[in-house]
């Protein structure tokens, strides 16, 4: 298997440039990229899973802050 190999995922609906802009700071080897169908992360299956997770974390604070917990 290609270790150069990039993988995409969707940035989900919800996510805002401050919350863009803290996941590219802790994940600086990831890029982005504009298609069709809105802006896509690149890079490694692995980054890419991590990024998930922090982008989860975010949106699950997010909406607690807006339900007043």
């Amino acid at each position: 298997m290609d270790d150069d190999m990039k993988y995409e995922m969707v940035i989900p609906p919800g996510i805002n440039t401050q919350m863009m802009a803290r996941l590219l700071q802790e994940f600086p080897d990831l890029e982005v990229k504009q298609t069709d169908n809105g802006p896509i992360l690149l890079g490694d299956k692995e980054k890419l899973e991590d990024a998930r997770d922090y982008i989860v974390k975010a949106l699950n604070e997010r909406i607690k802050e807006l339900e007043g917990n």
